[in-house]
C-alpha cells in the first residue's frame, strides 16, 4: 500500500490556476521531492493539513482520505514547515523531553540527538543556536512524532554542509525504517540533490523529471575522438542569450554554469539567470573547449568556476562554485566518475 496517494486533485486560487488534475503516489521507503512554486507548496500543505477544502479530486493517506478522517494528520502526516517556530528560552534538550512527552515518543532520545548530531548542544538554549543548528531541532521534533508521511518544506535552504550532510542522513534512517519522505522545494538542486524521484508541479500538472544517468556504452571512445576535433568544428567565442526582444552576447568565461529547465536552457552569470538560443547538448558541444562539464543531465558547469566537491551520500554528490551566490550544483555518480579521471583522482 503507497503511504500517499493523490487522485485528480486540481486547484484554482480566485480566477488562477494553481495545478491541473493530477495522479502521484508515494512508496514507503521512498524519498520523493516535489519542486514548484510557493504557492503551489502553500496551496498543498493547506490541503493536507485541513486548513482548505478539497472540491477536486483525493488525498489518501495509508488508504484513508483525509477529507473523511478529520483528525488522520495528528497520527499520521507530520510536517516539518520552513518558517517554523521553537521554545527560545528552552534549552535543547528540553526541547527533546518536551517534544517526547507530547507526541508519547517510543524513540530513544540519545538516538534522536545521535541522528540530529544534537548532542554536543543538548544543553545550550535555543537562543543561542545558529539558524542550521534550529533545523536540526526542527528534524528533532519530527522524529519524534514518528508519522507515517514525513513532510520536509525546504529542509535544506540556507542551513549549511554539515546540517545538509544530517538531513541526508536522517533520510536514509526514514528509509529503513519504512516511512515515506515527500520534500517540498522550489530549488531544482536541492530536490535532485535530496530525493529518489523529482516532480516538477505547475498548471499543466505534475511532471516527473529524468534522473537516471545517461548509459554508457561501447561507442564511448568514437565520443571522445569527436571531442577532440571539436576545438577546429567550431569557430566563436561568444555565447548569446535572449533577454525580451535583446540578444545579449556573453564570453564563455564569463558564465558559472547552465540550467536546463522544461527543455529550455538558462545561462547563469553571477546569480543572474539569462534564457539561451540554444539547447543543452548544442550548448555542451560548443562550450567543451572552454572547460565546461556535463556534470548532471540537465547542467553544464564551467570547470574553472568549481571551488568544491562535496560527497553527500555514496550516490549523492555536489559541486560548490566560486561566484557571487556560492551556487551548488548537482553531480551526477556517472559524471563524478569522470571527473575524478579529469582531475587525475583515484
Amino acid at each position: 500500500m503507497n503511504v500517499l496517494s493523490i487522485r485528480d486533485l486540481e486547484k484554482h486560487e480566485k480566477d488562477v490556476l494553481l495545478f491541473s488534475a493530477f495522479h502521484f503516489d508515494l512508496a514507503s521507503s521512498e524519498v520523493a521531492a516535489i519542486h514548484s512554486s510557493l504557492n503551489i507548496r502553500v496551496a498543498l500543505l493547506n490541503m493536507l493539513l485541513g486548513k482548505v477544502p478539497i472540491s477536486n479530486g483525493s488525498i489518501l493517506v495509508s488508504g484513508e482520505n483525509i477529507t473523511q478522517h478529520k483528525r488522520l494528520h495528528e497520527k499520521q502526516i507530520g510536517i516539518c514547515f520552513f518558517d517554523q517556530g521553537l521554545y527560545d528560552r528552552l534549552t535543547v534538550m528540553d526541547h527533546i523531553k518536551f517534544f517526547k512527552q507530547l507526541y508519547a515518543s517510543e524513540l530513544d532520545m540519545d538516538q534522536v540527538l545521535q541522528l540530529t548530531q544534537l548532542g554536543t548542544l543538548r544543553s545550550k538554549k535555543v537562543n543561542k543556536l545558529t539558524y542550521s543548528e534550529k533545523r536540526r531541532v526542527h528534524f528533532a521534533q519530527l522524529l519524534l512524532k514518528n508519522p507515517t508521511l514525513f513532510i520536509f518544506e525546504e529542509p535544506d535552504l540556507n542551513v549549511d554542509v554539515e546540517t545538509k550532510r544530517v538531513f541526508l542522513n536522517i533520510l536514509e534512517y526514514l528509509k529503513r525504517e519504512q516511512k515515506g519522505v515527500l520534500v517540498l522545494t522550489g530549488i531544482m538542486e536541492s530536490a535532485i540533490t535530496i530525493a529518489d524521484s523529482v516532480y516538477r508541479l505547475n498548471e499543466d500538472g505534475i511532471h516527473k523529471i529524468e534522473m537516471e544517468d545517461e548509459k554508457e556504452n561501447e561507442s564511448e571512445p568514437k565520443v571522445v575522438e569527436q571531442e577532440e576535433a571539436i576545438p577546429t568544428a567550431f569557430n566563436f567565442n561568444k555565447v548569446p542569450t535572449k533577454v525580451n526582444e535583446k540578444i545579449i552576447l556573453f564570453d564563455p568565461p564569463e558564465i558559472d554554469y547552465i540550467e536546463s529547465n522544461d527543455g529550455q536552457s538558462h545561462v547563469y552569470i553571477k546569480g543572474e539567470s539569462f534564457p539561451s538560443v540554444f539547447t543543452l547538448n548544442e550548448l555542451e558541444d560548443r562550450l567543451k573547449p572552454y572547460g565546461f562539464f556535463r556534470c548532471h543531465r540537465s547542467y553544464i558547469v564551467n570547470l574553472q568556476k568549481v571551488r568544491e566537491v562535496i560527497t553527500w551520500t555514496r550516490n549523492s554528490y555536489s559541486l560548490v562554485l566560486d561566484d557571487k551566490p556560492k551556487s551548488t550544483i548537482p553531480l551526477s555518480k556517472t559524471k563524478m566518475t569522470q571527473l575524478k579521471e579529469m582531475l587525475g583522482l583515484k
